[in-house]
């Protein structure tokens, strides 16, 4: 994954997990995360900046006064948010990492009561946070049947597949399908000049190992049975935190069981590429 979306995807479970457990009792259930980080040649350099806004109560440790609630609200942020998140990282905040904690002020008010039009907004934060294409369709709210949301998993599943198996370092799918068509109308590979082959090779590759169709997707994820295997909450699981590089849920996308497969039959084609 992306490593802006990575984090701030983790500072929002920690920033769930801080109000749900009750260390911070004044938080509310709105909140909002981002991380703006440095790239020097395409590889993560630094922390630029992070942004953490959450809905609070009015008033904390018996504080009415706005400047010093946020003042609070900013240094326990920091001490049971961001720090933990980064503890165990490489690329941490530095000196000059900007911190913007609620930096519209006061945030009492949240959710649909304080902002109206809710429909469709989740899409990029629901998958690479605005580092790749996307097709245009929301996956909450859809049955599997839809390719808005299960052919999006199989191109996560057939991206992340390609990089395991050493044929790329990064990887971006792009699946077409026309209504009354089981079968994708194109698969696009593009390795950003990272292949190792062909991105046509790779995407004939992927034509021969992956079923693509809609029903075919359904069965190999089980995506119609995966909410009973789980208590009823797969899918609610996932409408929050993103759908995709999820490691607190197990979900059938994110497994490389094929990557043996394209690396074994990228060999056989081209045998000086053995030691990849």
């Amino acid at each position: 994954m992306p490593l802006p979306i990575s984090l701030a995807q983790r500072l929002a479970l920690k920033l769930a997990q801080i109000r749900k457990d009750g260390t911070l009792t004044y938080l509310r259930p709105d909140g909002k995360t981002q991380v703006t980080v440095e790239y020097v040649d395409g590889i993560p350099a630094r922390i630029d900046t992070v942004v953490v806004s959450t809905q609070h109560d009015p008033v904390i440790n018996e504080e009415t006064d706005n400047a010093k609630v946020q003042q609070i609200i900013a240094k326990d942020m920091i001490k049971y948010v961001i720090e933990p998140v980064f503890e165990n990282d490489k690329i941490k905040p530095d000196a000059s990492t900007k911190y913007l904690i609620n930096p519209s002020g006061r945030f009492v008010v949240g959710g649909p009561q304080g902002d109206a039009g809710l429909t469709g907004r989740k899409i990029i934060v629901d998958t690479y946070g605005g580092y790749s294409r996307h097709g245009g369709g929301a996956f909450s709210g859809k049955d599997p049947t839809k390719v808005d949301r299960s052919a999006a998993y199989a191109a996560r599943y057939v991206a992340k597949n390609v990089v395991a198996a050493g044929l790329a370092k990064k990887c971006e799918v792009q699946l077409g399908y026309a209504i009354g068509v089981a079968k994708p109308v194109s698969i696009m590979i593009e390795t950003f000049g990272t292949g190792v082959i062909s991105d046509d090779a790779i995407s004939e590759l992927v034509d021969k190992n992956f079923d693509l169709r809609p029903a075919a997707i359904i069965r190999n994820f089980d995506l119609r049975n995966l909410p009973a295997k789980n208590s009823g909450s797969f899918y609610r699981l996932l409408a929050s935190y993103g759908h995709l590089g999820r490691t607190d849920i197990d979900t059938p996308w994110e497994h490389t069981d094929k990557a043996e497969t394209l690396k074994q039959q990228a060999n056989f084609n081209q045998p000086e590429l053995a030691n990849i």
